[in-house]
């Protein structure tokens, strides 16, 4: 059972347990609907008491439900909510830890609302490109009032419950207990005080109006239309409180309905509830049981002063773990000091940061020139000059100074972990921790599971990566892992698109008009042009029939590596980001063009878009085929949370699921006849292939 009934003297309390967020699934409703039979069937029970075990009243509906007929299966949230209200008997929630989403409307369904303080409470529905489907968009604003109610329903965030307690004329909450260890037992004394009031109080009978009607609602859609491009729902969700003040309660639902409706079947909330799902989802490991024990990580060390290695210890100072920074030179070591209090007092002057927490931060940092001072640490990260023999001499190092039972991580990104763990006499404890820059804004991290990595060392560091609120990805070894395996393709088809007639500028534009966070140029400016062309010698040798366009090559041997030498694709302008289009590396892809006898064409936004996006896809499917990926899925996050994919879209294998495994494969065949192309590369990889005979997709 998922709820619980039990009386309490002469109150009823039915506490619902669905770990680990309560979440009112099916049987959840269904134990709801039964034990308010139960209480209205018993003539000694007086009033009840809704609440939920654990960490959560409830963290609201079962979003694995939607689109199936379990959601819309009686007795759905809606009756539920009905079912309360019609009660004959006062219904208390009593609230704690988090009430969101259908968690919330279920709240305000009852008659009388107990809080415990530090209570988050949102409605957070948007996110998912939906509102509120269980008439939160019409009772929220009957007890907060139409601004701030509609403000929590746009933004999705989620606030204090003590906070909201304070707003003015506010009628959430009837009361906030001294604490949440005394909830159960007020609530128990407020179910008594009010067990012989009548008539019950309900919120669909509060007045909901808005002073300055049309020109409140018409100010709020010219704000959030202009902040939500590519978002329908945040529109929608004025459009059904509006629908609150204007209408009858009744007509008022219906409206809501209908709206969610819609809502739920569209591209936009279904990816974003598959990229929900699928961030979940990539943190659970078929062979790595939950019961794995962890580790103990109370203190690591960094190899590297550098903007990763910097950017990698912060991200374990913010979190409190201790942090021992090595490099080979004094002033070395000085310039990562000093760019990491840079970083944080930019937070501070900006009033991101406390100057306590400042404080505390760098007192947890300490600093070396010797491998021997780094023994006592728990894990240690090296974030070196991406070379096999760099590597090798560093983990050498570390074998020989680490203590037993210590975690060893590269930060390669595309090197093999393999034989980075045979440096030493401890593959098991060797893992790749492969983070995205800047370390410490980037969210995405590749997990690189060796062949010898242990079962512990894996589950260990995922829960690092949850303590440093990094979202974990599993790869397998191989070459550029998942995430820059497959962007190998992107920028191949980038290039042959230069050679066939593009210019940089125009397949950015394409590119971000699809919603990509930046072009496959501005991207490669961003990162060091350098780095690839570095990547591109040392696969020159491994890879000799691979075709690649030399455009990139020759422009970096005119020194242009990117933003940071003020030339690349682009030029930019001191302390400045904007891309500003060059006309001698225009001129520069002209005379390659010319060199190579290909007669320039137009090229179409759809194309570029279709070229590139599909290569990502079909570079995945031989990933997920070989097993260095576990789901498509995780591959989507990959791209959303590290490589500037729109969410909105929901990831390359989401993407090409929704156009259709069928289309896919025929605009490869197409782009196979292309004579400046690679027609090997086009064959759709064996999985594509079969998924799309069979009419199946990835997800």
């Amino acid at each position: 059972m998922t709820a619980h009934y039990k009386v309490h003297g002469d109150i009823a309390v039915i506490t619902l347990d669905n770990p680990p967020v309560n979440g009112l699934g099916l049987a959840t409703r269904q134990g709801i609907a039964h034990g308010m039979e139960q209480a209205q069937a018993d003539a000694a029970v007086k009033a009840i008491v809704i609440t939920g075990a654990g960490k959560a009243f409830s963290g609201g509906a079962d979003i694995r439900e939607f689109g199936s007929s379990k959601a819309m299966q009686e007795p759905n949230l809606n009756s539920v909510i009905l079912l309360l209200e019609k009660s004959t008997k006062p219904v208390v929630a009593a609230i704690h830890t988090v009430v969101m989403g259908g968690g919330l409307e279920l709240a305000l369904g009852c008659h009388y609302r107990i809080a415990a303080p530090g209570t988050s409470v949102a409605l957070p529905e948007v996110k998912l490109g939906l509102l509120p489907g269980g008439g939160g968009t019409q009772r929220l604003p009957r007890v907060l009032g139409i601004e701030p109610a509609l403000n929590m329903i746009v933004s999705g965030e989620a606030i204090k419950s003590e906070m909201l307690a304070m707003l003015p004329g506010q009628k959430l909450f009837d009361a906030i207990s001294a604490s949440a260890e005394s909830l159960a037992e007020e609530a128990l004394a407020y179910a008594r005080s009010v067990a012989a009031t009548r008539p019950l109080p309900l919120v669909r009978d509060l007045p909901c109006k808005h002073p300055q009607g049309d020109a409140y609602f018409q100010f709020t859609r010219n704000m959030v239309g202009a902040m939500s491009k590519n978002y329908p729902a945040p529109l929608k969700c004025i459009d059904a409180v509006e629908a609150a003040s204007k209408k009858k309660f009744e007509d008022g639902m219906a409206t809501e309905r209908e709206i969610f409706i819609n809502l739920m079947w569209t591209s936009e909330s279904r990816a974003l509830r598959h990229l929900f799902l699928g961030e979940r989802a990539a943190s659970k490991i078929p062979d790595v049981p939950s019961t794995t024990p962890l580790r103990e990580i109370k203190s690591i060390a960094v190899i590297g002063a550098g903007t990763m290695g910097g950017g990698i210890a912060m991200n374990f100072l913010n979190a409190g773990i201790a942090v021992k920074m090595l490099e080979m030179k004094q002033d070395a070591l000085d310039r990562g000091l000093a760019t990491i209090r840079k970083n944080y007092e930019a937070q501070v002057k900006k009033g991101k940061l406390k100057q306590d927490k400042y404080d505390q931060r760098m007192a947890l940092l300490t600093t070396t020139l010797s491998y021997d001072d780094l023994g006592t640490t728990d894990m240690v990260i090296e974030a070196v000059f991406e070379e096999i023999g760099v590597k090798e001499a560093v983990f050498k190092e570390l074998d020989r100074v680490m203590k037993p039972g210590a975690i060893l991580a590269t930060n390669t990104s595309t090197l093999d972990v393999n034989k980075i763990a045979n440096f030493t006499k401890r593959p098991q404890d060797v893992v790749g921790l492969h983070f995205f820059s800047p370390a410490n804004v980037m969210k995405l991290l590749e997990v690189v599971r060796g062949a010898k990595t242990a079962l512990d060392v894996m589950a260990t560091v995922m829960a690092v990566a949850k303590k440093i609120r990094k979202t974990a990805v599993v790869s397998g070894v191989c070459d550029g892992f998942i995430g820059n395996r497959m962007i190998e393709q992107y920028g191949r088809q980038g290039g042959f698109l230069l050679d066939e007639g593009c210019t940089p500028e125009q397949v950015d534009k394409a590119m971000e008009k699809f919603g990509m966070a930046m072009g496959p140029f501005r991207m490669g400016d961003l990162a060091g042009n350098d780095i690839g062309w570095a990547i591109r010698k040392r696969r020159s040798v491994e890879r000799a029939t691979m075709l690649y366009s030399k455009t990139a090559d020759l422009l970096c041997e005119k020194g242009r590596f990117g933003q940071k030498t003020g030339a690349g694709w682009y030029d930019y302008l001191p302390g400045k980001r904007d891309a500003i289009p060059n006309a001698e590396v225009v001129k520069m892809i002209e005379d390659y063009r010319a060199s190579k006898g290909i007669t320039p064409r137009k090229i179409s936004d759809e194309e570029i878009v279709q070229r590139l996006v599909f290569a990502l896809v079909n570079e995945a499917a031989h990933i997920l085929e070989e097993g260095i990926a576990n789901k498509a899925s995780d591959i989507d996050i990959a791209y959303i949370f590290g490589y500037g994919f729109p969410p909105y879209r929901g990831g390359p294998m989401l993407y090409a699921d929704e156009v259709g495994l069928f289309n896919v494969v025929q605009a490869m065949h197409r782009f196979a006849k292309n004579p400046h192309d690679d027609a090997n590369f086009w064959k759709p990889a064996p999985l594509l292939a079969k998924l799309a005979a069979e009419g199946k997709t990835f997800n």
